[in-house]
């Protein structure tokens, strides 16, 4: 019994396969070409004066489209694997004369003739993120909303720097950095945007070397500053999404009161030794920081990956993790986790998920808190005083 491979090699030995060169003078010359990738495909490029009709839909619509089964026609694909398969159904329904653009649209524009390219997609972006635009959940548009979503990232650390990295591969179009730290020594384990002979610079620039070097379409915005309640809603109030990779309570509870009040939606982690947990927080459409943490543990209960420790690897599958619901919310697909608490053990290597409710009594989203007045909107709460301690960087143990 012959393999797949061998089974498609007969196929294209059935069927008439055309270089592209010949292709072409056939379509000149006004052949009828039929472009059976689907419709995310074409909408990525396509050939001028092609008709699209989707693989599954060719058999079936045939006789519409082409119903003089002796006169020529040409198909393509992306390689020439699905349109060989056609052109093979169409050969046992009596089709004549119908032939197959060898190497398909790749080879087409390897031999450097002209495409009819996506509108707000450079041939070099369409290059880039073509594993991304073949997705039909991503498709063109939704490369083009990442494109033009801005992401502020709360520190270039353990979380901060894979899901910078990322999100920059992903090519969302503007990355906000927030951090006051240089690179240490000590870092490099986990923080794996920075490099050894960048120690003691500013982790805002470091973290900016590293997207520029890997995608030269991010615009990234550095805030090489603290984050406090004097300067929280004014660094927010640009960006789409933010990304908490906070290492203290008083920036969480801080953060979460801010984007409540300004309706932007939150990707939050925690990491500590070997577990780590993620949630994502929008406003109103589900539980915020505070439904799930009304108050914080006490110091004791939660100590820094300074004194306590945290494996590298771990810190970067949770940033990977923040990275992925970005990507779901800046080009509206899949389900986010709203609403859902995902706790990680790395020893373990499993996952468990929590439902988490939005608390009607929430003092910061539920149902009977008033409207902040507009001039006083930028003040908060002592959340210094609130946690009880400087910062230390939360348990990944649910206390909710």
């Amino acid at each position: 019994m012959a393999t797949a491979t061998e089974a498609l090699e007969q196929i294209k030995e059935r069927v008439q396969m055309v270089p592209v060169s010949n292709a072409r003078d056939e379509i000149e010359s006004g052949v009828r070409l039929v472009d059976v990738r689907e419709q995310n495909e074409w909408d990525e490029s396509h050939l001028e004066g092609a008709v699209h009709v989707p693989q599954a839909e060719v058999v079936e619509r045939i006789d519409e489209l082409h119903p003089d089964r002796s006169q020529r026609l040409l198909l393509h694909c992306r390689t020439d694997n699905r349109s060989a398969r056609v052109a093979d159904d169409l050969r046992e329904l009596g089709y004549e004369d119908v032939g197959v653009i060898q190497g398909g649209i790749l080879a087409w524009e390897d031999a450097g003739y002209p495409v009819v390219s996506a509108s707000g997609l450079t041939p070099e972006q369409r290059d880039r993120y073509s594993r991304h635009t073949l997705l039909p959940e991503i498709g063109v548009e939704g490369q083009l909303k990442l494109l033009n979503s801005k992401v502020l990232l709360l520190g270039a650390g353990g979380l901060g720097s894979p899901t910078a990295l990322y999100l920059a591969a992903a090519g969302v179009g503007t990355i906000g950095i927030v951090d006051d730290d240089v690179v240490d020594a000590s870092n490099l384990q986990r923080q794996v945007i920075h490099t050894t002979d960048r120690v003691g610079v500013a982790k805002t620039a470091s973290a900016r070397v590293a997207i520029e070097a890997l995608n030269p379409d991010v615009d990234v915005i550095e805030h090489n500053l603290r984050l406090d309640a004097s300067n929280i809603l004014e660094l927010i109030e640009p960006y789409d999404i933010i990304v908490d990779g906070a290492d203290n309570f008083p920036t969480r509870y801080l953060l979460n009161d801010a984007s409540v009040r300004l309706r932007k939606p939150v990707v939050s982690a925690s990491i500590l030794g070997f577990e780590g947990q993620i949630s994502t927080f929008i406003p109103y459409d589900g539980p915020c920081y505070r439904c799930l943490y009304p108050t914080p543990p006490p110091p004791e209960l939660a100590p820094s990956c300074g004194a306590n420790g945290v494996l590298g690897v771990m810190a970067g599958l949770m940033g990977q993790l923040q990275a992925n619901e970005v990507v779901k919310l800046a080009a509206g697909i899949g389900d986010p986790l709203n609403g859902r608490l995902l706790l990680y053990d790395s020893l373990a290597t499993s996952f468990t998920e929590l439902k988490v409710r939005r608390d009607p009594h929430c003092p910061i989203c539920g149902d009977d808190v008033p409207e902040i007045a507009a001039g006083d909107m930028g003040k908060f709460p002592d959340y210094e005083l609130f946690c009880g301690a400087p910062a230390r960087e939360p348990s990944p143990e649910p206390v909710a």
